[in-house]
């Protein structure tokens, strides 16, 4: 609600990031796939080993336990015969062996087989071709194949996130690596920038920046540093959601009021209102099939969150525990919505099962805000306020796994985890 509230104006530039994110777990799940990497043969011609990266990638997920693999002569490789025993000896209930070899064009062919230790048997494999810059590229991707592999959902390493950092009185919009590294400035500007959303194939980012003292709703591709407007009406022009096909954006608008739910074609055309209520309507998150708008709303009295078909309709109140519960966020499978809630005082990320109705807190901290899944429904980005700064955390769907993503400088927030890629 905040958001519609705030005013000032924009200015462009490419400046780099100073700064990558660092990640800290603070949890981990029970129960966590104890799996052996060992050092890929031919790796040292790298200036960073690429299993360095998978072990990082799979610890984070908070499922994986990554045991030491001590240097081994010599150097096993996907080719090599396992020796099932002295790995189940090692405590390892899956393990991945590879190489890397250069090629006679300069890149590297990288190869690497998964095994399960417990049945005795390989898993599968995959070969890569990559060049030197796209060592971190590869090194997610072999993490997704052995995350999908063995817990059957789909692994979201080689994703990207954005997120706004402060600097004194600069915001940057920084797209980055789910794990923060290669961190990009998209946008900088000496005037607030908010609410920034993925398309759904991640092509595009719809925010909010602050223009001729109002905020205005823009579309930037990721690879080209160049403002298309959305939403520029009297008022707020505020909050976007992508619907899941990429053809619409909800927007909430106050051009005739009130601020209001509205949809509106990404290259600003054909504004159509969806919401008629005495209060404010804001922040819509549209369910994954296409057929709901989840909001926020205090046309009760209090922010409370509602549905509505997506084409218009009569709305429906989904949360009723509390006195203040914003931010909706539909899971992707569409079967939880995550939010913040007011919780004795403090502001914490909630998640409600939307059969059951059950509401779970999900974090201990003082002032979460702008929730946003994992394409697998694994994992909620956060950004949290400690000691007056923002810092980005997540926290697993269950509670269990908690991590902190901090920058050694800088205000960092809001926080949106883009798609899966093909």
């Amino acid at each position: 609600m905040r958001k519609l509230l705030a005013a000032v104006a924009l200015s462009l530039a490419a400046l780099p990031a100073l700064a990558q994110l660092s990640i800290e777990i603070t949890g981990a799940g029970a129960n966590r796939i104890p799996i052996a990497i060992a050092p890929f043969a031919g790796e040292a011609a790298l200036p960073l080993g690429i299993t360095a990266i998978v072990r990082a990638d799979l610890e984070r997920s908070g499922l994986f336990r990554a045991l030491e693999v001590p240097p081994l002569v010599p150097q096993p490789t996907e080719a090599s015969n396992v020796n099932y025993a002295e790995w189940k000896s090692r405590l390892a209930d899956a393990l991945v062996l590879g190489s890397i070899a250069v090629r006679s064009d300069g890149r590297f062919e990288v190869r690497f087989r998964l095994y399960d230790v417990v049945k005795q048997s390989p898993i599968g494999g995959v070969a890569y071709t990559m060049s030197r810059d796209q060592l971190r590229a590869t090194g997610h991707r072999i993490a997704d194949y052995v995350y999908e592999k063995l817990t059957g959902e789909k692994g979201v390493f080689s994703t990207k996130i954005a997120y706004v950092v402060k600097r004194g009185a600069r915001y940057e919009l920084q797209v980055a690596d789910a794990d923060g590294a290669n961190e990009q400035a998209m946008l900088v500007s000496n005037e607030p920038i908010i609410s920034p959303a993925w398309s759904p194939n991640g092509k595009r980012i719809a925010y909010v920046s602050f223009q001729n003292k109002k905020p205005i709703v823009y579309v930037q591709d990721v690879e080209v540093p160049k403002q298309n407007v959305v939403a520029n009406f009297k008022g707020s022009n505020s909050a976007p959601a992508w619907a899941p096909d990429g053809a619409k954006l909800a927007v909430a608008l106050s051009r005739d009021g009130n601020s209001q739910l509205y949809l509106i074609n990404p290259d600003g055309s054909n504004p159509r209102r969806l919401s008629n209520s005495g209060g404010i309507d804001t922040e819509p998150n549209f369910s994954p099939d296409g057929q709901w708008l989840y909001f926020t709303s205090d046309r009760g009295g209090s922010p409370q969150i509602y549905r509505m078909p997506a084409a218009g309709g009569e709305a429906q109140r989904v949360t009723f525990e509390g006195s203040y519960n914003v931010s909706p966020r539909v899971s992707p499978d569409g079967k939880s919505l995550a939010y913040i809630m007011r919780n004795g005082g403090k502001f914490q990320a909630a998640l409600l099962d939307l059969n059951t109705r059950q509401v779970q807190v999900l974090t201990d901290s003082e002032f979460d805000e702008s929730p946003s899944f994992a394409p697998n429904g694994r994992q909620i980005l956060l950004a949290t306020v400690i000691g007056g700064r923002g810092v980005l955390s997540a926290v697993s769907a269950d509670g269990r796994v908690k991590q902190r993503l901090t920058l050694s400088a800088g205000d960092v927030r809001e926080p949106a985890w883009g798609p899966l890629i093909p």
